[in-house]
């Protein structure tokens, strides 16, 4: 039997553009400003030279030798600390969304999950249930929280960081929006509670961190929990109407082990769809950045 995994990469995007990736780096735009950043996926060699990259770059992320996970931001030119850049799709979704250089690397968008936002705003807008019930867990800076609001979902957004909750609200804001449920608790403990008042959703979005921890230090662990998490998720997905999205970033994981989760957990799904993340640079060098399962019965 021959089954189709998928390689999916946003289209073209006015204020994005992954440009050369290489050297364990990668150099983007974001808007009018352009930074290189560390990417232990980029095994590749650069195209551009290390000098036409520093002579592009507004700044650049170095990390700590003794904490990997840290680091600082050395600014090679003028630009903000804090700017916004805008994301549209021929459907009518059109999102602002607030950026900021952080001691952590990112700066509060995975780009490559502009796939998902669209799948998600399509999707809630062909829902037979009005205003469908959204739970968005480890949800970040909340750009597909605001994606499913827009397209008239009721939406529980969930992180353990107070600051990115914040950070998330002025996104809704930003994008004209308003009215999404903010949460603050560990994703787990979330919805095993939930599950026990039997609360239904219409829709989970899962994005999972590879480690993490709960507000309270509760240990996140993707490979040993994400399992009873799907568990406990199938508990309070819609049996009818509804539809999930699971985004697995770690260097180990195939696509065919988010399969095999699913099946498991949910049996036989609608519509459903895995496979891979991508950005391009403008050499044609793919970036992978996860892989993703999605299925829907809208």
């Amino acid at each position: 039997m021959n089954e189709t995994i998928l390689s999916l990469s946003p289209g073209p995007w006015k204020d994005y553009e992954l440009i050369d990736t290489g050297g364990f780096e990668k150099l983007e735009r974001f808007g009018e400003f352009i930074l290189s950043r560390p990417e232990p996926q980029a095994i590749w060699d650069k195209s551009l030279p290390d000098s036409e990259w520093k002579k592009m770059a507004h700044a650049h992320f170095s990390k700590e030798k003794n904490n990997p996970e840290k680091g600082n931001w050395e600014q090679l030119k003028n630009m903000p600390h804090n700017w916004s850049i805008s994301y549209q799709n021929e459907e009518g979704l059109n999102l602002k969304l607030n950026l900021a250089q952080t001691s952590f690397k990112h700066i509060g968008l995975f780009p490559e999950q502009a796939v998902n936002w669209d799948y998600l705003y399509h999707s809630l807008k062909k829902s037979p249930v009005k205003n469908p019930k959204v739970l968005n867990l480890f949800a970040y800076t909340g750009a597909a929280s605001v994606a499913a609001r827009a397209a008239g979902a009721e939406v529980t957004h969930l992180d353990s960081v107070k600051q990115v909750v914040t950070w998330s609200r002025h996104n809704m804001e930003s994008s004209g929006l308003d009215n999404i449920r903010w949460i603050i608790d560990d994703a787990m403990k979330f919805i095993k509670r939930e599950a026990r008042r039997g609360n239904i959703y219409q829709a989970i979005v899962l994005d999972p961190p590879a480690y993490g921890r709960g507000p309270d230090g509760e240990k996140w662990v993707l490979e040993e929990q994400i399992n009873e998490m799907l568990k406990t998720c199938a508990e309070i997905l819609d049996p009818t109407h509804r539809l999930l999205l699971l985004n697995m970033y770690s260097l180990s994981f195939s696509s065919l082990i988010a399969v095999n989760l699913i099946k498991s957990n949910f049996g036989q799904v609608p519509n459903a769809e895995h496979g891979e993340l991508y950005l391009q640079d403008r050499f044609e060098k793919k970036l992978p950045l996860g892989v993703f399962f999605r299925f829907s019965s809208f």
